[in-house]
């Protein structure tokens, strides 16, 4: 059992926990996973680790409430336990012998992307974070990229905050204004990792992307987790989840992320009757 130590809101539908996981948290890298169950009859979800704490054991995990299960996990209270809390898993992300990146986050994507852009600010390297929202309510962990960022620009769809626009506007600026990135690393939506890509491909910038789809083990023998890269299958778990973007099938990975939309759906709705039920 895994206690929750710490719990905030950052948004209507993000929330951040710090979870007692002592063991995973001395091995925990930026960019890599872990695999939680809520309780005993509980499926299995991966999250990426949003940092880590060493000296206190701690584990923090940001997700998004979207099914059943981060409903569930959503309705734990600090001092409450996690039944299983697994980790780390997957491959750190690479932030050796760089000297100057872009880091462009989208959405919850910005968690993840988060400890990549506080590794390379604390190894020396100049970093330029680039994160966007659908609006000004959804915006995340502005403070926390503020202090690891030497430039942060934030955008959003409607204007409400920031600049108005897509994250691949002001990285487009950035390109053509003479910036020269050995590396763009990119997180979020993957349409918005696929047109990332599109952005960086015509000048030759290194990009890479962290995919997250469906996952079930997390150590490559159930297969849910399979990509087509570079014409060949990979596994997010196990070879990932961080990818040379510009090998990377989006399209076959979009029609994969949509297969459990409606079984998703269905959950967060049982969810919805049995909360209203037990409140009663």
């Amino acid at each position: 059992m895994y206690k929750i130590v710490k719990k905030r809101l950052l948004n209507s539908t993000v929330t951040m926990m710090d979870v007692y996981a002592p063991l995973v948290a001395e091995k925990a890298q930026a960019g890599q996973f872990i695999i939680l169950r809520v309780d005993e009859n509980g499926e299995r979800i991966p999250l990426t680790v949003a940092g880590f704490n060493r000296a206190l054991g701690t584990v923090r995990i940001i997700f998004q409430i979207v099914g059943g299960t981060t409903m569930r996990l959503n309705e734990k209270k600090e001092g409450e336990f996690i039944r299983d809390f697994v980790g780390p898993l997957g491959n750190a992300t690479k932030t050796e012998n760089l000297k100057k990146v872009c880091i462009v986050g989208g959405g919850v994507g910005c968690a993840i992307a988060l400890p990549v852009a506080q590794k390379f600010h604390d190894e020396g390297c100049e970093v330029h974070s680039i994160i966007g929202f659908r609006n000004k309510d959804l915006v995340i962990l502005e403070d926390e990229f503020k202090s690891c960022s030497d430039k942060l620009t934030i955008v959003t769809d409607d204007g409400s905050y920031g600049q108005k626009g897509v994250v691949t506007l002001p990285l487009k600026q950035s390109i053509e204004s003479g910036e020269k990135y050995d590396e763009v690393i990119t997180i979020g939506p993957l349409i918005m990792m696929k047109f990332v890509v599109a952005t960086t491909r015509p000048y030759n910038i290194p990009t890479t992307v962290s995919m997250n789809p469906i996952m079930i083990d997390g150590t490559g023998m159930c297969g849910g987790c399979r990509l087509t890269v570079g014409g060949k299958t990979a596994f997010a778990c196990v070879d990932g989840p961080d990818f040379n973007g510009f090998d990377v099938d989006f399209d076959e990975a979009m029609a994969r992320s949509n297969i459990y939309a409606e079984f998703e759906k269905t959950e967060r709705e049982a969810c919805c009757n049995l909360f209203k039920k037990e409140a009663k």
